[in-house]
């Protein structure tokens, strides 16, 4: 005889069930990862590590191992990416070396496995299975939601680009053989474990990846297993090796790296020549001629002598004016970033609410995703440049494309240069882009520009681009 109730029983467990997994899935969202701004973001991200430790002690300096035991971040890091999105993903079309590698460490140097074309899952899942190989995905964010979520408040946090990479490997294999590489890195554990081992660096703070040879390094500085919902930091330039260990299936991570060519020395070889070029309209001393012969001399030590000397004047030009030129970094970072994330339903923006006029009080939206710089004006092709302002942002770039390499597309109507997105002003502007910038609210009428057509012709240019709101 059937058990008293056993079906509407079944039913009731059923629903407990569904009722309890919502829960666990709603404590993960709210309690978990912090997506208010981008600072409660990173300090979720690290916790419990505060974020003044982190970069008083960490960062750029030693690795990091968070070890958390936490079975809601285990399982919100498994939403983040899995084995089993791969299927759904291949049939989505994903090709071998732009989308994906399958590669393998044999004696000390990495076996790239891939086929042609077009990434097929069962034969991705046969070489999974059967050749150890590791499976490395490029650029998850731009299917993850989840991910693309997470890198777009990083690199409002970083004011760098952030990218990711995902690792799958089958039990007792290795991906990659001991390497450095470029960037600083996060890496999350998401499925299975996995060994690893970090080693001293043989170039701090590295400006390229290496391969390290076995013999070279010596013996591991931090040995350890990573479980789902940990963490590991460490800086560009440590050496590292990892290995899914025997008894486990697989092992899956994501890697999400960030301050690639970010340093104070890109930053002057981007900005040294503004200040130069500004300069030498000022200092005659800049605008002398260079010695006769001076490109065919072989000793060149009294011409050093001279540019220590002008270096230093420019030196104090610039700790009189306090301004820096840098444009080209700032742009790089703006075209290639990743949009704003909106939630999983979103349409892409469009303007909308009141339309500002003089008596309107406005606010800048979307301030991490745009950017100020003052250059020659690009399109007036007149021996005379004059400078203008611009206006960049990031709200039109594909999330498609993110870390992929630069696009073929051109401009938008008000873009300025191949894959930016933005508006230009005339260098009279400028006073006032700035007062929306600093302020949190700003009346149009008291806008610094001498016509009120021209405090509406701004707002509105801005407006058109989403990037303020009428309150």
């Amino acid at each position: 005889m059937p058990k008293k109730g056993g079906k509407h029983a079944e039913m009731g467990k059923e629903m407990q069930a569904q009722c309890k997994r919502a829960k666990v899935e709603e404590a993960c969202s709210l309690s978990v990862m912090n997506f208010e701004n981008p600072d409660s973001l990173f300090g979720s991200f690290i916790s419990p590590i505060k974020q003044e430790m982190f970069f008083r002690e960490y960062w750029e300096q030693k690795p990091l191992l968070v070890q958390r035991n936490d079975p809601l971040l285990a399982a919100y890091y498994q939403s983040l990416f899995q084995l089993s999105d791969l299927k759904e993903l291949c049939s989505q079309g994903l090709y071998y070396g732009q989308d994906i590698n399958i590669c393998r460490c044999v004696n000390g140097k990495k076996k790239v496995l891939n086929k042609e074309g077009k990434v097929n899952y069962m034969q991705l899942k046969k070489d999974f299975d059967q050749k150890k190989a590791t499976i490395q995905f490029h650029q998850p964010q731009r299917f993850k939601e989840e991910l693309w979520k997470i890198q777009e408040k990083l690199e409002c946090y970083f004011g760098s680009l952030v990218g990711s990479n995902v690792y799958i490997t089958p039990q007792g294999s290795q991906g990659l053989p001991p390497h450095y590489d470029d960037v600083e890195v996060f890496i999350l554990q998401l499925e299975g474990e996995k060994h690893w081992r970090l080693y001293k660096p043989t170039v701090h703070l590295a400006r390229e990846y290496n391969v390290e040879p076995e013999d070279r390094i010596g013996n591991p500085t931090h040995e350890f297993i990573l479980k789902p919902g940990d963490l590991l930091y460490f800086p560009r330039g440590t050496i590292h090796q990892a290995d899914t260990p025997l008894g486990i299936s697989y092992s899956t991570h994501v890697t999400i790296s960030t301050y690639q060519n970010n340093s104070w020395g890109d930053f002057l070889l981007d900005a040294i020549p503004g200040l130069v070029f500004d300069s030498a309209k000022e200092d005659v001393v800049l605008r002398t001629s260079i010695p006769r012969q001076l490109l065919m001399q072989v000793d060149t030590a009294d011409s050093t002598k001279k540019l220590s000397s002008l270096l230093r004047r420019l030196a104090d030009r610039l700790e009189n004016t306090r301004e820096l030129r840098s444009s080209d970094m700032k742009k790089d970072f703006i075209m290639n970033r990743l949009p704003p994330w909106l939630g999983c339903d979103s349409h892409p923006l469009t303007p909308g609410g009141k339309l500002p006029k003089i008596d309107s009080k406005i606010r800048l939206q979307f301030r991490d995703h745009a950017i100020i710089t003052v250059e020659p004006d690009q399109e007036n092709s007149d021996e005379i440049h004059r400078d203008m302002v611009y206006v960049y942002h990031s709200l039109k770039n594909r999330r498609e494309t993110h870390m992929m390499g630069r696009e073929d597309d051109t401009t938008s109507e008000e873009g300025t240069s191949q894959q930016t997105h933005g508006l230009r002003f005339p260098l009279s502007y400028l006073d006032a882009l700035k007062q929306i910038w600093s302020s949190s609210t700003v009346n149009v009428k008291e806008l610094n520009l001498i016509s009120d057509e021209e405090k509406e012709n701004l707002v509105l240019s801005l407006w058109t681009e989403c990037l303020i709101e009428v309150i």
